[in-house]
């Protein structure tokens, strides 16, 4: 293994054999964040366009679901983007990617879970979204107005009471901003559903990095009282300018 093997030293074999056969050698902003990701982190990341934000978001999810650490039949990872067109594109490229490791699995004979990806917006059919609720997916893709239609209903809330990560995509896109506001206010009210789970905001450059942190991060209640305390979760900022070839 190259230089870099201890960016990869908690994946799955599996797992590693397809980035360095598919994708290469991590980039940057790889080497900086899946320690962090894998050590349950909550993540602030910015880096250029084509740094490889997204995979770096997404992968150790895969290596979690793939081993069993985290089981299927049930919402495990939801990822939340202002951009209805990029989530089409985000589902597309994460069933590629499982496909191929399910190659791989069945070709070294071993077990590779029923993994499925699936995308909650205004566009989606009414048969799916029912579909949805009954068999819920271990990885959904959702816009913030969808995510609060999710949690305005029995059925919706129903699918989110078992995330170990959320992934905030593009945040720079909304910070600032009442729909911002939106978005967070919905992140919040899933830990009442789920508990605690791990934050990873994705950005192009933004600054100032500190208060975007504490934007994705929100509050924790520290203990429950007549009068509760709120303390901001701890972020861990990655940021990288260096441009992938």
């Amino acid at each position: 293994m190259d230089s870099g093997q201890t960016v990869y030293a908690q994946f799955h074999p599996l797992i590693i054999r397809w980035f360095q056969n598919r994708i290469g050698r991590p980039t940057h902003v790889q080497q900086q964040a899946w320690p962090k990701i894998a050590a349950g982190e909550h993540l602030l990341i910015t880096a250029p366009t084509g740094s490889g934000k997204t995979l770096t978001a997404f992968l150790w999810a895969l290596n979690q679901l793939i081993t069993g650490q985290w089981p299927t039949g049930q919402t495990s990872v939801l990822y939340v983007s202002p951009l209805r067109a990029l989530n089409y594109d985000i589902q597309r490229n994460l069933l590629s990617p499982l496909e191929e490791l399910r190659d791989l699995s069945q070709r070294a004979g071993e077990n590779f879970p029923d993994i499925r990806v699936l995308t909650r917006s205004g566009d989606t059919p009414p048969s799916d979204r029912r579909q949805m609720l009954r068999y819920p997916p271990e990885i959904l893709i959702t816009t913030p107005e969808s995510l609060n239609l999710l949690l305005s209903s029995k059925g919706g809330r129903s699918v989110l009471t078992s995330l170990s990560t959320v992934i905030l995509d593009e945040i720079h896109a909304v910070f600032s901003t009442k729909r911002g506001v939106y978005l967070m206010t919905a992140v919040d009210r899933l830990v009442r559903l789920s508990g605690e789970f791990q934050r990873i905001g994705l950005s192009a450059t933004i600054q100032p990095l500190g208060v975007v942190a504490e934007f994705g991060g929100g509050l924790r209640m520290t203990h429950e009282s007549s009068t509760p305390r709120y303390t901001p979760r701890p972020v861990t900022i990655t940021s990288s300018n260096v441009k992938e070839d």
